[in-house]
């Protein structure tokens, strides 16, 4: 009796790499497929545009209904008044709303804490900025993004290191902040102090 033919894509196997129109999948974890399915051409596109008119920002909010009183408010946008490109960052990225402004100013934004996590720092991963300060922009706030992601910034040294490697984000002569990492240290020293107060003579 004959044997059947193997197939011969069996051999690409062994050859240790998948057949070619199974590459792409295989390249990404399922969670980042959607990286993946961007094209090239728009993906460094993209990149570059965020890199004329695009911001990576963490700021401050005193919240005194948080553990340590104070919310970081972590944000990726992009302002452009035509609003094509726009949709664009809101279609490849799978993230983000559009706003626009009274003076007819549109923004792209990314704000809540997974998706910068799990779209925008890959994707900017993948299709990297080139320009050195806006790159070293991006590395800080990739590590902040990751930081806050985890939780870390409830517990006081967590939060000290995000607020030392805010003060590196953006550093120029047109950064304004509101509040600084001695305010917030301070207060939050002060908060633990009374809550542990508070918590010892409850125990009395």
């Amino acid at each position: 009796m004959t044997k059947p033919l193997r197939e011969k894509t069996t051999s690409v196997y062994a050859l240790g790499r998948a057949p070619d129109n199974q590459q792409e999948r295989f390249r990404s974890p399922l969670n980042l497929r959607w990286l993946d399915n961007i094209p090239s051409s728009i993906g460094y596109y993209l990149a570059g545009f965020a890199e004329g008119e695009g911001s990576f920002t963490a700021s401050l909010r005193k919240k005194r209904d948080y553990k340590n009183e104070w919310q970081i408010s972590l944000a990726f946008n992009v302002a452009q008044r035509d609003v094509s490109t726009l949709k664009l960052f809101k279609q490849h990225l799978k993230c983000g709303r559009l706003q626009c402004r009274s003076d007819g100013v549109h923004y792209f934004v990314v704000g809540d804490y997974p998706s910068l996590q799990n779209h925008v720092v890959p994707f900017f991963d993948r299709y990297q900025i080139l320009s050195e300060n806006k790159r070293k922009n991006f590395l800080i706030f990739k590590k902040i993004t990751s930081l806050v992601y985890q939780k870390k910034h409830l517990t006081h040294n967590g939060m000290k290191t995000v607020l030392e490697l805010r003060e590196e984000l953006n550093k120029g002569k047109g950064r304004k902040r509101k509040y600084f990492i001695g305010d917030v240290i301070e207060e939050s020293s002060t908060t633990t102090r009374r809550t542990r107060s508070i918590e010892r003579e409850d125990m009395v």
